[in-house]
């Protein structure tokens, strides 16, 4: 009995934490995610053209769209450890927070984009099988001038 009330209570602090982790940014304010993409060792340009070709276009027009307000690609100048090294990092400034988490058909953007769904589809399979890493990275900014 004693381990199900510490189970309990280690799950409550573990929900509680994990929404204050997860606070979205407050609806009115624009919410930043930083995508960042590592690929194989000599795939990156492969990638890049794939991207290019498939995705930002998808990304250029929810910015048309109003869904997001800003898209854009940097990658680094040098090169770090391996633990560390990414090849892209795509950021992408939503209207705001609610826009960012809710349900969104992209499926019919590409449908629209690429009407060849077929070779759209093995490009963007590849695009994805030339990766060891993936991951997102919402964004908080921190006033520095605030006390």
């Amino acid at each position: 009995m004693r381990h199900f009330f510490g189970a309990i209570i280690l799950l409550s602090v573990g929900v509680t934490l994990s929404a204050a982790q997860t606070a979205p940014a407050p609806s009115g304010q624009p919410f930043v995610v930083e995508y960042y993409y590592k690929a194989k060792w000599g795939h990156a340009d492969e990638f890049l053209k794939l991207f290019k070709k498939n995705h930002y276009p998808l990304l250029k027009k929810e910015v048309e769209m109003g869904r997001m307000i800003k898209v854009w690609m940097d990658q680094p100048r040098y090169h770090t450890t391996e633990d560390g090294r990414w090849d892209y990092r795509v950021t992408i400034v939503f209207k705001n927070a609610t826009v960012a988490n809710e349900p969104f058909d992209e499926d019919a953007l590409k449908k629209q984009l690429f009407p060849d769904q077929g070779t759209y589809t093995e490009e963007e399979q590849r695009r994805f099988e030339i990766l060891d890493a993936h991951w997102d990275l919402p964004i908080k900014t921190v006033d520095s001038d605030a006390k």
